[in-house]
């Protein structure tokens, strides 16, 4: 593994792509009599990723799941490029690439589960929650201290618009 430290990446990200399900909630899933299955998300990183979108950053989101649910919380939050029902996470981050001419040296993933891990192969910065399973573990350069759903997207969002100077820009012009 590269022994390069992940700050070090964080200057050129420019591009976030995130998992759903482990990442964005905590993995669990509440199923009602009619067979809906509802997510719990974090409001947390929902204000980090509204702030990236804001602030112009590329913002994914790839899953293997398809709620609709899912799909109208995220875009509520104005990210446009959500992939839902992905079986092969490869093929949409290609498209996604390609059709918005980004690099992968400018992107961070993050994924929790061995279905992102050919996707987290092919980025620049792959992170994981630290509730992850060990083969995403170990393929990730960084494991953040917050579990998935729990704060996790917010952690690598922060860290990122803070090394770049835009995390608290506009914020004390509303408080003040």
């Amino acid at each position: 593994m590269n022994d390069k430290s992940y700050k070090e990446y964080l200057n050129d990200i420019t591009t976030f792509i995130f998992d759903v399900d482990g990442v964005l909630t905590d993995g669990s899933v509440t199923v009602t009599t009619d067979g809906e299955m509802l997510r719990t998300m974090n409001i947390k990183d929902g204000f980090a990723l509204k702030t990236a979108v804001d602030a112009g950053y590329n913002v994914c989101i790839i899953s293997g799941g398809s709620n609709e649910g899912v799909r109208k919380r995220l875009s509520g939050l104005g990210i446009k490029d959500i992939y839902l029902g992905a079986h092969n996470k490869i093929e949409q981050l290609n498209d996604y690439f390609s059709k918005n001419e980004i690099a992968n040296n400018q992107t961070l993933y993050m994924g929790d589960d061995i279905p992102d891990y050919p996707v987290m192969k092919l980025v620049a910065l792959p992170c994981c929650p630290q509730d992850a399973v060990p083969e995403i573990k170990e393929v990730s350069k960084y494991i953040s201290h917050k579990n998935g759903g729990k704060g996790a997207v917010r952690d690598v969002i922060e860290q990122v618009l803070k090394v770049q100077g835009k995390w608290n820009g506009n914020f004390n012009a509303k408080y003040d």
